[in-house]
Formats: structure tokens, sequence, C-alpha cells
């Protein structure tokens, strides 16, 4: 008997890092798919023949099904277990970016990014909770979710240098196939390696998944139509109250509930919930640079898709390196306010250079700079504040506390990138000027709030963000 439990540890131990790289491929999938489709947005545009007022739907299709049903993905991943949730969510995401990649039309884009999402949202949180659960001791953690850490926040810059490779040598198409193949290649690894669990019995609440999924659906619509329309406009007022609305209700039926969608304990501790800000913040920032350099290099500079997604390489290299070579080394031998609330600030620096930006400016002399600034900066931002956002929480919990810092990471990219578009338009449209100069003083001035944004996010963290409490379960060993 005791020969077997050393075998079956031996096993775990074995496969334990096989299995960080498939929940590494996992959420890099997740990441990269937000923005890999940019860059063929052109192409697509063209092969399709929708108008510039439909194209954001492409995007947001995506980002809207992700955050609406992140909440209910994780609770499923707390009730099936985490690897049959993954690969669940692992399959719908393969035939989703087939019906995507195939689409005849326009809708069938939409509906196959909108599959994508809503199997992403199934994805991400048993993810990160596999990690949660699978490494317990605190050095190996901590070099768990530096590998994590750098993989979800640079795979946005890995998605834009995908997308332009694969567009421009492939066909727009491509960028969704990729997912078929990676699925069809992953899914095998992933029931041989990763560690098996049945789940806990806790109940799913349906209604509780609909008003999260609507409420925060809402949010995003709204915010993604002030751009177009306005934030006074009809398109942005309804569903931005809608969403306020029935988020409102969400937390009042979770009080009552005893065995709520989203313990409100989770939120409750001050430490996590400054995790959870500090990761939307910092989300804010960088999604918010991409979508304002993606425009300046093709449209100010006239790049290739290639060269657009090469030149956000030095930001990845910035994040993996800060992330794993610095972060995740750090992480179990000081406070984690002590590298997040230096990362958002160092960040902020680098989007504050680029407020300098103008048509004339050079690659190296400032955006350059400005990007291993922010991917320094990012990379210590991410790996603690997930590591704060999942632990001391009951194990029959992970998956919605993960779920969370998920929702938290796509709320932050899908409003942050919205609210800057719309700072961006307004400012290019009062510059007096010409065109090309306004369309870079929009740039500069959008970036300019992201850097205040970080700032803010940086005082809070100094002021609030603490180790989480562990749970009386995880206290005791996880009783009941």
């Amino acid at each position: 008997m005791a020969t077997t439990t050393v075998e079956v540890v031996t096993a775990r131990t074995d496969h334990r890092w096989a299995a960080l790289g498939v929940i590494s491929v996992v959420q890099l999938m997740v990441a990269l798919d937000a923005t890999i489709v940019n860059v063929a947005l052109p192409t697509a545009q063209r092969a399709l023949g929708f108008d510039d007022a439909h194209r954001a739907y492409v995007v947001t299709a995506y980002t809207l099904a992700f955050a609406g049903l992140l909440l209910l993905g994780g609770k499923a991943s707390d009730r099936m277990g985490r690897r049959r949730t993954l690969t669940i969510g692992l399959t719908g995401f393969g035939l989703a970016s087939a019906l995507a990649g195939a689409a005849p039309t326009f809708e069938v884009l939409v509906a196959g990014r909108a599959l994508q999402g809503a199997s992403a949202a199934f994805m991400a949180p048993a993810a990160l909770a596999l990690i949660a659960s699978t490494f317990t001791q605190p050095q190996e953690r901590g070099k768990a979710f530096g590998v994590f850490g750098a993989v979800a926040s640079s795979g946005a810059v890995v998605g834009l240098l995908l997308g332009g490779v694969l567009t421009e040598y492939a066909g727009w198409r491509w960028c969704l196939y990729v997912n078929v193949l990676v699925a069809a290649v992953v899914i095998p690894v992933a029931r041989r390696v990763l560690p098996k669990d049945d789940g806990y019995p806790v109940p799913v609440d349906v209604v509780s998944g609909l008003l999260a999924t609507g409420g925060l659906a809402g949010l995003v619509l709204g915010a993604s139509e002030a751009a177009a329309h306005g934030w006074t406009s009809v398109e942005v007022l309804v569903p931005g109250l809608a969403g306020l609305v029935l988020l409102a209700a969400f937390l009042l039926r979770q009080r009552g509930l005893a065995a709520p969608l989203l313990p409100l304990t989770i939120l409750r501790d001050r430490g996590r919930a400054t995790a959870y800000a500090a990761i939307a913040i910092s989300v804010v920032g960088t999604f918010g640079m991409f979508l304002m350099l993606t425009y300046h290099f093709q449209v100010v500079l006239g790049w290739s898709p290639v060269r657009t997604g090469l030149a956000f390489l030095p930001m990845t290299i910035a994040v993996a390196g800060s992330s794993y070579g610095l972060a995740s080394r750090l992480m179990d031998k000081v406070a984690p306010r002590t590298l997040v609330a230096p990362g958002l600030l160092v960040a902020a620096l680098g989007l504050a250079l680029l407020t300098r930006l103008t048509p004339s400016s050079g690659y190296a002399t400032v955006i350059l700079p400005a990007e291993v600034l922010v991917g320094l900066g990012i990379g210590c931002v991410f790996t603690p504040s997930i590591g704060v956002a999942t632990s001391g929480v009951d194990p029959r919990q992970a998956g919605i506390a993960a779920a969370t810092a998920n929702t938290a990471m796509q709320i932050g990219s899908s409003v942050g990138t919205a609210v800057l578009n719309t700072v961006a338009v307004g400012a290019t449209r009062d510059f007096v000027g010409p065109p090309t100069a306004a369309l870079v003083h929009g740039f500069a001035t959008a970036t300019g709030g992201a850097a205040a944004a970080l700032v803010i996010g940086g005082a809070l963290v100094v002021a609030f963000l603490r180790p989480a409490v562990p749970s009386q379960q995880q206290i005791h060993g996880g009783a009941q």
C-alpha cells in the first residue's frame, strides 16, 4: 500500500510541470484570441463585405461572451471538476474556431466568435484553479504563477504578432483555424497529464448566472458603443444602465442564497478585492496601448501586419522577463504590494512617454522605451496579483475565485479599451491641425489617461493590498 502511494505521488510530481505546460497553452489561446483577429480585420472586412460600423463586433462578440459567462464557468469548474471543465471548454473552443474560420458571412463570423468567448469562459477559470490546486508549495507555486503570469500578460501581444504573420502569409481565416490544430493536440495531452478531480457537490444557480452574464454584457456593450455614439447616447445609456440594474440584482440575490454563484466573502477580503482591481487596471493600460499603437503603426506609419506584430515583440520579452525572472522569484519573499505598486507605476511611466508621440517620433527613441517600461511593470503586477486573488479560499471555491480574476481581466480590457478609444476619438476631433497630427494627438491623449489610471491603481495597492486571509476550510485542511 505504501509503494502504491509513493508511485501515485511520483507520477503526480512528474506530471505537474507537464500539466503547467498544458495550462499555459490553454491560457495563451484564451489571451491571444482577444487580439489575434485585430490585425486581420481589414482583410476579413474586404472578404465578407461588412461595413466599418460593424467591424468592432468581431472583437466584442468574443469579449462580451467571455466576460459575461466567466462566473458561471468558474462555478461549473468547481462542480464538474477542473480537468473535465477545461477539456469540454477546449473542445468547444476548437469547434467554434472552425465555424468562425469557415464563416461565409459576417453573421456567422460573429456567432463563431461569441461561441469562442463562451468556451473560453469555461477554460480560463479551470486552468487558473488547476494551478492553485496543483502547486501548493510556496516556491513551486511562485514559479508556476510566474509562468502563468508571463503567458497571461503577453498573450495579447503574441496575438498581434501571430495575427500579422498568419494574415500576411496564410490568410485571415488561419487566425481562427490555428486554434483547431492546437486544440486537437492539447486535448489528448490534457487528459493524460492534468490531475483528475471529481469536483464538489456545489449547486449551480442558473438565474444568478444569467443576471451576471446580462449585467456584464450590458456594461461592456454600452462602453463599446461610446466611441461611435457618445457617452450620453441611447445606445450607451440603455445597455449600460440595464447592466448596472442586472448586476445590482445579482449581488442582492447572492446575499440571500445558501450557495451563491459568487460567494461575497471572496470580495469582502480587502486584499483579494484589491488584487482584482489591480488586474483590471493594469489591463486597461496595456490593451489601450495595443489599440493606439496598432493604428499608429499601420495607419500613420504605413507598416505591414507582420512589421506591426514584430514592433510589439520587445514588450513581450519584457513582460516574460519581469514576470518569470523577477516577480515569481520574489513572490514568496516580499509582500505583494512591494511588487504590484511599483509595477503599476513603472508601467504608468511607460505610458506617459507615449504622450510625447508625434507623427515624426522615432520607434527607438519613444515607442521602444515605452514598450519596455510597460512590459517590465505589468510583469510585476500580474504574477503576485493572481496569486493573491486565488489564494486563501475554500478549495471548493477555487474555480469561482479564478473566474473572478479572469472577469476583472476581461472587463478591464473591454471597458478600458472602449473608454480610451472614446478619449482618443474626442481628442482627435477637437484638434486643430493636419489629420495625421490630429490622429496621433488622440492616441497620445488616450495613453495619458491610461497612465493616470495606473497611478491611481498604484495608490490603491499601497493602501489596501495585503495577502488574502485563508478561509476556515483551508485552515482546517479543506474540511467538509
